[in-house]
């Protein structure tokens, strides 16, 4: 179990392991590309999920940002499925799913960029 716990931390501390050995391992057994960056994008947000709520966490000295990305992401599927009903008269839930899931991915990523810049920023003014 232990062992579990820290390759899931380590791949949640840099998300960008777990993105590039899916997108290897895909590549080099599909040869598709975008099959294996759908993939690749899939899994890592994921682990981006524990990542960025874990240092919003430590930026803002609270222990609310998974719950506020998870809400974040609720709000997300409210508004797209809301955009989905009106434009085809039902929604799609796969469609919905994959959606939300992946403007999770991108939206994290910055968020994973941007607290981790903040993050060193205060730790080297705190050194100094």
């Amino acid at each position: 179990m232990g062992f579990l716990q820290g390759l899931f931390n380590t791949l949640s501390l840099f998300p960008f392991i777990p993105f590039l050995i899916v997108y290897i391992i895909v590549l080099q057994r599909n040869k598709n590309r975008k099959q294996a960056l759908e993939l690749a994008m899939d899994i890592t947000t994921f682990f981006m999920l524990f990542s960025v709520s874990a240092l919003f966490n430590n930026t803002f000295q609270t222990k609310f940002g998974f719950y506020l990305i998870l809400l974040m992401l609720l709000i997300a599927a409210g508004l797209i499925g809301s955009a989905q009903n009106r434009w085809k008269g039902k929604v799609n839930g796969k469609r919905l799913l994959r959606a939300v899931w992946r403007l999770g991915f991108v939206t994290m990523g910055f968020g994973y960029i941007v607290f981790t810049f903040f993050g060193l920023l205060t730790y080297i003014i705190k050194m100094m």
